[in-house]
């Protein structure tokens, strides 16, 4: 909880554009909570407002991350500013797709039912490739600048940004093939809220940690850097290891997924 107030804070002071963001996101987190109450419409098996909500709450918390982590870069005022600003109303508008369309009760992914649907989805594609983009660079600039914090979460971080464009690389996966699982169509049983299947692959296992990975390695990086005593040469042989291991664990899903083996088949 100390963690979280204080990336609150700093982000609400360095980007006040990102965090009115974040927070039109809780906003309409609140609006999709209440739909999946009182909306009986479903999609492929589920509510039409789980997967709105689940990018929303999701979103929230990537925007929350790239404009707390970007205070350790050295860059200008306008430098961050403008990357907070691409960033902010790239996924505001990718998550106000999504919305829309399950408000619809349409699909928002792999959709070209009609011309509308299809240039939908074709924005999406583009507004997360620009975001790609920005986490090419701040990966690259990870390693090539000398960040204001500890080697160790400095490693943390680059860490996270080489995970999470794997993780985005799994998505263009589902693109190519359009759709999320493997050996059957979409839809059809599948784990509580994240309706990952039970019963065949599903791409989106290894895509869900991969995207989290900037949010997990850093943290742990943070962590240990203040609860442990090590030394830095320790610290840093640590983050190498946790970051290690959880690349193995999306390697494992996605292996898993491609075999058209559920995470868990209940």
């Amino acid at each position: 909880m100390k963690y979280l107030k204080t990336i609150i804070n700093t982000v609400k002071k360095e980007s006040p554009i990102l965090f009115s963001i974040v927070l039109i996101h809780l906003f309409f987190a609140i609006i999709a909570t209440v739909g999946l109450l009182i909306d009986e419409r479903t999609l492929l098996g589920v509510n039409v407002w789980i997967k709105p909500l689940k990018f929303l709450i999701s979103d929230a918390v990537f925007l929350l991350t790239s404009g707390y982590l970007i205070t350790f870069y050295p860059y200008s005022k306008k430098k961050r500013n403008i990357i907070n600003n691409i960033v902010s109303f790239t996924i505001f508008f990718e998550t106000a797709i999504i919305v829309m369309q399950g408000a619809r009760g349409v699909p928002s992914h792999y959709n070209q039912s009609s011309l509308f649907d299809g240039i939908l989805f074709a924005m999406m594609g583009v507004l997360i490739g620009i975001n790609v983009l920005i986490m090419l660079l701040m990966l690259i600039d990870s390693i090539r600048l000398k960040l204001r914090t500890h080697k160790s979460i400095q490693l943390g971080i680059i860490l996270g940004w080489i995970i999470i464009i794997v993780g985005s690389w799994i998505g263009g996966q589902m693109i190519n093939q359009m759709s999320h699982s493997v050996g059957i169509l979409d839809g059809g049983e599948g784990l509580p809220f994240v309706n990952w299947s039970t019963i065949a692959g599903d791409l989106r296992v290894a895509h869900f940690f991969g995207l989290h990975a900037i949010q997990i390695i850093p943290l742990f990086a943070m962590i240990t850097s203040k609860k442990m005593k090590f030394t830095m040469n320790k610290q840093i042989l640590l983050v190498l290891f946790f970051g290690f291991l959880y690349a193995s664990w999306i390697g494992f899903t996605f292996y898993q997924a491609k075999q058209g083996i559920p995470l868990l088949r209940l």
